[in-house]
């Protein structure tokens, strides 16, 4: 049977009042009261409605962008503000109050996400950063509160996911890159704890089963973290070893641009000795120089889906599970010319 509102209360040693009064912060409770009403609803299971609660306070369901690791990431990534912006255009046309929130992984180890959500009234969120290994993850899919994940796989009766389709996406631009003639490529991963990762790496293994080649990944593939500067490092160490590749294909922007630093340092030429492709499409690859190939994904259309998405779960009128967005292979300067491909153009749309 469902844990209900009584239950929590009865074992509060409270009122059912009290109890919603608690989920609903007013600040006539007293701290170790609603502490106990917290611990109780924890040892049972209970959660409670958010969208109820938000109504019957006579407020508009507060959705919220629960952003994880943020502080760890690069300033020149624009990915998290285009992605607002498309939350917030969803969010205003819709009447739905929304707040952003951020948190680290050692964060999630002192406050579980259900009681993260109701200290902050939350009815729903959009969570983006997440590590597949990060407390958050396993329960997500079990906490009862709409949740929407950015690139983040979660499969439960209230959960979904946006994304590309990150293994074809990887896939097409590895087998670009074949079709250009380049034969020896350094693959450079972000986090291999990240769900993005393994899928655009999955991606790079079916370009080379395609096309019958073997990917040597102790050699061929270093790991960088999403991080231009250990993508500058990593690369850097990798060409002591190793001749120069004849392209390098990076699992984000970011990295193609500590790729091209170490490149220019060794004394290679982009992309006359070595051709780089990035992955993301930030605004910044149409100023380097040379310009950024990249695969391209629009983050602010990923943010509105997934506002509209968590509004339909919330409302009961969608199913959970996965949308896909299209993705576009950007051929720039950065890379030679493909072969009857103009310069600049799309060769793939998914």
């Amino acid at each position: 049977m469902a844990v209900s509102i009584k239950d929590v209360a009865k074992l509060a040693g409270v009122t059912t009042g009290t109890v919603s009064r608690a989920f609903n912060h007013y600040s006539d409770i007293l701290p170790e009261t609603k502490e106990r009403i917290m611990a109780a609803a924890r040892e049972l299971g209970y959660v409670p409605n958010a969208t109820a609660r938000s109504l019957s306070a006579k407020r508009p369901p507060n959705i919220c962008l629960i952003v994880s690791n943020i502080q760890s990431g690069d300033d020149r990534d624009a990915m998290l503000f285009l992605l607002l912006k498309g939350v917030i255009s969803y969010a205003r046309e819709h009447y739905l109050e929304l707040t952003l929130y951020s948190l680290d992984s050692a964060e999630q180890q002192n406050i579980s996400f259900t009681d993260y959500c109701s200290l902050h009234s939350i009815s729903g969120a959009i969570i983006t950063g997440v590590r597949t290994d990060d407390p958050y993850f396993t329960e997500l899919i079990h906490s009862g509160i709409p949740v929407v994940g950015i690139d983040l796989p979660i499969a439960g009766e209230k959960t979904g996911w946006v994304s590309i389709n990150n293994r074809a996406a990887a896939g097409e631009a590895v087998e670009a890159l074949f079709r250009k003639g380049f034969e020896r490529l350094l693959i450079v991963e972000g986090s291999p704890n990240t769900a993005v990762n393994a899928e655009r790496l999955e991606g790079v293994r079916d370009a080379y089963r395609a096309a019958g080649r073997k990917l040597d990944e102790s050699s061929a593939c270093v790991v960088a973290d999403f991080s231009e500067k250990t993508a500058e490092e990593q690369t850097s160490e990798w060409l002591k070893a190793h001749p120069a590749p004849d392209a390098v294909f990076c699992f984000s922007d970011l990295m193609a641009l500590g790729v091209m630093e170490a490149l220019k340092k060794r004394g290679l030429r982009v992309p006359a000795d070595v051709s780089v492709m990035g992955f993301d499409g930030m605004p910044f690859t149409t100023l380097t120089d040379p310009r950024l190939s990249t695969v391209e994904q629009d983050m602010r259309a990923m943010g509105r889906e997934a506002a509209a998405f968590l509004h339909g779960l919330m409302e009961s009128a969608c199913k959970p599970g996965h949308r896909t967005l299209p993705h576009h292979i950007r051929m720039r300067d950065s890379v030679g010319e493909l072969q009857f491909v103009p310069k600049d153009t799309d060769v793939s749309l998914k």
